[in-house]
């Protein structure tokens, strides 16, 4: 794969109804619809409003039989009404539902870890290599059947992994690692290519934007060295809603379109099934467009690892670089302050003239010819002014460097010069290789200065930004290479807007934890309350606690696994009842919904006794 110039991953073509995805169809967009699959006319309804909205397909939950039945209504009501989208079938826990389901839908979906699985215990479990074939015979058994209905009744299939239902078996051998989902979906595949079964889209998600794209990543390797190049679907499961979804979509999902990997992807958001969409075709529609750009000549630096990067290593220069989290530089260039007072910028660009009142625990970056020494101030330097660095002393210097002015000349010029942070700009259609391209040669020079990325945006709509900028900082973020991240927009959004995005970015990518984080599911038919009713009465309540997760989840189907990585846990139990959860473990069970938010505050004021 090149790093730096942007190309899709070649993958064979799947049928799924009329609508093809793979080879070199472009990347499909869906969403799921979040009525009960027996309520026909709801089901309907909310599906010509995705397809409306520009989706693709059209994904249902199956949670048993009759529901699997009754999407022979759903979709003789579409057909009949001129909607021939496809449908999708969301089974788990029972392989039978799946058979019924290819009989009315053109693709199913099917998870690994519960297929024939039983719900993942928790427990440490031991299997020999005997009883572990055993495990994998008896998946061959129940499988190969379901495939030979969906051949005859031409139905795709999706083999969709997530995190947050692993199998006990999967566990036992691998553990909670990218290696055990990809092991959990190879299993699969490699039966439906002994029974040359093709038609396959295959998925792993997680709500860790790290771990789904390392997964991702894992994947497309082992698949191309076993000469399979079955499409992709993508997707951060338990995004949430608002900014935190579409940031967090956008920089995972992003970050693995970028590198040319993604077929097909849901943008999972706890809001209407329909407004996940547009967010959808923007992100698809925003990578697309460096299709042909002109070539970047970047060389890889040595050791670099694409699958399991680390972060690069750096001399730290103050704050910036080294150990410490990824700065963010904000502009002020209009003199304004009007940033949001939870997301303080840790620099200031002011351009030509310092402020009269200066923002309260932030440092000021000032052009070079202007900067006189001032307490708190630090120059910055253009590119083409590399052989002026001996003449200003200072304990920390910025530089603004594109990719194609660092010669020679300017690496042994910054070998004498630890103390400059650079800031990567890029005006290139596909400004990630050169911001990688950059950082590939710092690494190949041996240089250890740190890096901020410069990003610049003319974006009037809030969304617009978000979307953009998250996916292109992703990649770099999730590569190990950013010590800073500089959003400039000249649009007519706030500064308080700008700071808000830059900071949930680094959140969203694992970097710098600044608020609090909510997992939550975007609901499906399984979910059982008023979901985005609960986050937001939930958000309310604990938004200041900085540093915690907390999830929000519709149902036990990746409830628990996802939110291992939360520290406190909402899950659906059944109709009107809620359990709750610290971590993976169940605190308290099957609670009234009307109790249950107060509850949960409850029991986080006393296990963490930080708010009233």
């Amino acid at each position: 794969m090149d790093l730096f110039n942007y190309t899709r991953r070649e993958t064979s073509v799947v049928h799924v109804g009329a609508v093809g995805v793979g080879g070199s169809h472009p990347v499909r967009v869906q969403s799921m619809t979040n009525t009960s699959t027996m309520d026909t006319e709801a089901c309907v309804e909310q599906a010509k409003r995705i397809v409306d909205a520009g989706g693709d397909y059209v994904r249902l939950t199956t949670q048993g039989i009759k529901e699997a039945e009754n999407l022979k209504n759903i979709n003789i009501g579409l057909r009949s009404q001129g909607y021939m989208a496809p449908l999708v079938a969301d089974v788990h826990f029972n392989p039978k539902v799946a058979d019924v389901a290819a009989l009315y839908a053109e693709k199913v979906r099917i998870n690994p870890g519960n297929y024939v699985d039983s719900a993942r215990t928790f427990k440490q479990l031991e299997y020999t290599d005997e009883e572990y074939a055993q495990e994998i015979e008896k998946i061959r058994r129940r499988f190969v059947p379901f495939l030979h209905i969906c051949k005859e009744n031409h139905t795709a299939i999706r083999i969709g992994v997530n995190h947050g239902s692993l199998s006990d078996r999967i566990m036992s051998r691998y553990g909670d690692t990218p290696a055990g989902m990809v092991e959990s979906c190879m299993e699969f595949l490699r039966i439906c290519v002994e029974e040359e079964f093709t038609d396959v889209v295959i998925s792993i998600k997680a709500s860790n934007t790290v771990v789904m794209t390392r997964t991702v990543r894992l994947l497309a390797e082992v698949m191309e060295q076993e000469g399979m190049a079955f499409p992709l679907h993508l997707g951060v499961t338990e995004a949430g809603e608002g900014e935190d979804g579409r940031i967090k979509s956008a920089l995972g999902i992003g970050a693995l379109l970028a590198d040319g990997i993604g077929d097909t992807i849901r943008v999972s958001l706890s809001e209407a099934p329909e407004a996940e969409i547009p967010v959808a075709r923007k992100l698809v529609d925003y990578i697309a467009s460096r299709q042909g750009h002109p070539y970047i000549p970047g060389n890889e630096a040595p050791g670099f690892n694409y699958l399991a990067p680390e972060r690069r290593q750096t001399t730290p220069v103050r704050n910036i670089g080294g150990s410490h989290v990824p700065v963010v530089i904000a502009e002020r260039m209009d003199g304004l302050a009007n940033g949001n007072p939870q997301f303080t910028p840790d620099y200031i660009y002011a351009g030509q003239a310092l402020p009269h009142e200066r923002e309260a625990g932030v440092e000021y970056i000032i052009d070079e010819n202007q900067w006189k020494g001032e307490a708190g101030t630090w120059p910055v330097f253009k590119y083409s002014q590399w052989k002026e660095l001996d003449e200003i002393s200072a304990e920390l210097k910025f530089m603004f460097m594109p990719f194609m002015a660092f010669t020679d000349e300017v690496a042994d010029t910054l070998k004498r010069h630890p103390e400059v942070v650079l800031i990567s700009q890029s005006n290139h259609a596909n400004r990630l290789g050169e911001h990688r391209a950059l950082a590939h040669s710092l690494m190949v020079e041996g240089l250890r200065n740190p890096i901020v990325f410069f990003q610049h945006y003319a974006e009037e709509e809030e969304e617009d930004l978000q979307i953009k900028s998250a996916a292109d900082m992703g990649p770099l973020i999730l590569d190990g290479l950013c010590d800073g991240i500089f959003l400039f927009n000249q649009g007519s959004l706030t500064h308080a807007v700008v700071d808000s995005t830059a900071f949930s970015i680094l959140q969203a990518g694992r970097t710098r934890t600044v608020k609090t984080e909510y997992i939550s599911c975007p609901g499906c038919g399984r979910t059982l309350f008023d979901l985005q009713r609960t986050i937001a009465r939930v958000k309310a309540a604990t938004t200041e606690l900085k540093g915690l997760k907390i999830a929000v989840m519709g149902c036990i189907v990746n409830g628990p696994g996802e939110m291992a990585d939360a520290d406190y846990g909402y899950v659906g139990a059944g109709r009107g009842k809620v359990s709750l959860y610290k971590g993976k473990v169940c605190v308290e069970k099957n609670i009234p919904e009307e109790e249950a938010v107060e509850r949960l505050l409850r029991f986080i004021r006393e296990d963490k006794g930080t708010f009233s």
